[in-house]
Formats: structure tokens, C-alpha cells, sequence
């Protein structure tokens, strides 16, 4: 079965006064019909960018040198015909800035509703009195008229997960939705959206920094690191047996790992001054001078497993983070 989605190959550098940002470079994965995909990796890596690439909502000079878009089999970035707006779903990242709170939050989502999913107003009202319901917000009917500022926090984020399957979308695109939220509503609105998908045979694409968030909703993992996929596979081989040694640092330093606070020398690069070959080689104790020279391509690792080193199978030194 073909993925509901497709990245291929894509790059997106954006011109600033400080020179050209080469943001993401030749990253390729798929998201599977019915299936989970999380994307995880530091701050700076290019998710946030991956998802605007995906929702067509790339700031005004942004430049796409190479790559495609496959939704559905068709390229949503050449294809005019090919809109993919009201079949893919968004839950932002803020429950608290994402919606206009001088409107009711029912009548925000209906105006979407109008334009994305032609109908009768009254079945969409009727609609989203379901969608509310499955999303177990407290008293359905009476939520479509009150205001945001009248909603926790965790009921926000389940007002902005109704909205994005108010449309009857066939992917649903998150960006760290659990990240403003306390633990017991981060777990309430994860276990929501396993449920979700189980149910509604949703496609997710899942974007997150937290491995433990990973393990709980993700059936695969793709690891970014400045902008190049660094090792993809699926979730539970990622994060039992890592090949990649950004991927092995990043777990050792995860709180449920390491004994105490711990960190991988050096930061991400500047996405205006990316080192050549392998990014991760100025910080990567296996780096030798061929990793300066071209990115390396994902090697098989495994069943469904590719990791972009070819120094994988090597132990990493004992005093490898700081």
C-alpha cells in the first residue's frame, strides 16, 4: 500500500541578511495509511519547517531547489489541482495562541468547515457537536458558544484536534502539541490521539523533541539533524538499538538514561553556515576527514531500519558527552 504521504528528496533554503539558510537538505520519508510517523531531533533541526513545507505555508522568498510532495500520489508543490487544504489536518503547538479569542470557538471552526467541506450549515454544526464529543470535551452543544479564554488548557488543545478533523482529513499533521501542557494532560491528549487514529484509520504525522512522547503514539521515527534525516526506522528499533551516533547521544542524555544532567558537546549548527558532508561531524566522536566531504546516504540498518553513517556498527567513545 502506497504511503498517504511522500517526502522526496526535498530541500528548502530561505535568503536572509546573513546569507542563504539551507534548512532542510535531500530529506526524504513517508508517513503509511493508517499509520503513525514521528519526527523528532533538537531545536534548529528544520521540523517546524519540514510541516510548513508540507502545509504549503513557507514564508514569502523561500526556495525549493530541489524535492516533492507527494499527498495522495500527487505533488501538492507543482500540482495547483492537487490542494491538499481541508484534507490535512493541523494541531499546533500552543493551545493558548492558536485561537482568535474575540470569537466563539464553535463559529471558528465552522467558518473552516464552510470552506474546506462544502455542506449544509446545519450538518456541520451537527458534525462538529460529534467531533467534540469524541474529543470528550465536557457539555458538546453549549462548548460551540463560549469563547477560548472559557477553556483549560488541555480542552483548547482538544478544540484544536476537533478542528483539524473537522474536515474529514486523511492525514492529520501535529507539531508538538503536548509541549504547553501539564503531564497528566499531555498523557490524557496523547492516549486521545492514539485512540483517534485507531479509530478514525487516520494517518499522523507526529513532531516532537520528546522520546518518551515518541514511544507512545509513534509506530516510526525519523531522526532530523540540521536538516538532513540522520537515521529513520521503525520506533521501538530506534530507540532500543540506535545506529546513528547523534541518535545514541540524544537517548543517553534523555533524564530516564543518564544518571545526571548531560549533554552532547558543541550546538546545532547555524542553518547560514552548515558544514559540509555529514552536519553532525564537527560533534560526532566516530567522525573521520571522509565525513567533511559529501553527506553520507541512508544505509540499511535493519528491517524497515537506515541510518546516514557508515561508522554505525562502531562503539562510541565512553566519554562521548559532556
Amino acid at each position: 500500500m502506497r504511503p498517504v504521504l511522500s517526502v522526496e528528496g526535498l530541500s528548502v533554503r530561505i535568503r536572509t541578511e546573513g546569507g542563504t539558510a539551507r534548512i532542510l537538505e535531500d530529506v526524504s520519508l513517508a508517513v503509511p495509511r493508517g499509520g503513525t510517523l514521528g519526527v523528532v531531533g533538537e531545536s534548529g533541526c528544520g521540523k517546524s519547517t519540514l510541516l510548513r513545507a508540507i502545509l504549503g505555508i513557507l514564508p514569502r522568498g523561500a526556495e525549493l531547489p530541489q524535492g516533492a510532495i507527494l499527498f495522495e500520489d500527487r505533488d501538492i508543490l507543482t500540482d495547483r489541482a492537487a490542494s491538499a487544504r481541508g484534507r490535512i489536518g493541523f494541531v499546533p503547538q500552543d493551545p493558548y495562541l492558536s485561537l482568535n479569542p474575540v470569537f466563539r470557538a464553535g463559529d471558528q471552526i465552522l467558518e473552516a468547515m464552510r470552506r474546506h467541506a462544502p455542506g449544509r450549515r446545519r450538518d456541520h454544526r451537527s458534525r462538529l457537536v460529534e467531533l467534540f464529543r469524541a474529543v470528550q470535551l465536557p457539555d458538546p452543544e453549549a462548548a460551540l458558544a463560549k469563547y477560548p479564554h472559557q477553556f483549560s488548557g488541555g480542552q483548547r488543545q482538544r478544540l484544536l484536534i476537533a478542528a483539524a478533523l473537522a474536515c474529514d482529513p486523511a492525514l492529520v499533521v501535529a507539531d508538538e502539541p503536548t509541549t504547553a501542557l501539564d503531564v497528566t494532560t499531555q498523557r490524557e491528549i496523547l492516549a486521545l490521539l492514539r485512540r483517534l487514529v485507531a479509530e478514525r484509520g487516520l494517518s499522523l504525522l507526529f513532531v516532537t523533541h520528546d522520546f518518551g512522547v515518541l514511544a507512545a503514539v509513534c509506530d516510526s521515527t525519523a531522526v532530523l539533524y540540521a536538516g538532513q534525516v540522520a537515521e529513520a526506522g521503525p520506533t521501538r528499533a530506534v530507540l532500543d538499538a540506535p545506529r546513528h551516533p547523534y541518535t545514541r547521544m540524544l537517548l543517553a542524555c534523555h533524564p530516564d538514561r543518564a544518571a545526571e544532567l548531560l549533554g552532547i558537546p558543541g550546538t546545532v549548527p547555524a542553518a547560514t553556515a552548515q558544514p559540509p558532508g555529514c552536519r553532525f561531524h564537527p560533534r560526532c566522536p566516530l567522525a573521520r576527514a571522509a565525513c567533511a566531504e559529501a553527506p553520507p546516504p541512508l544505509l540499511p540498518a535493519g528491517p524497515g531500519h537506515a541510518v546516514a553513517c557508515p561508522f554505525h556498527e562502531e562503539a562510541l567513545p565512553e566519554a562521548e558527552l559532556a
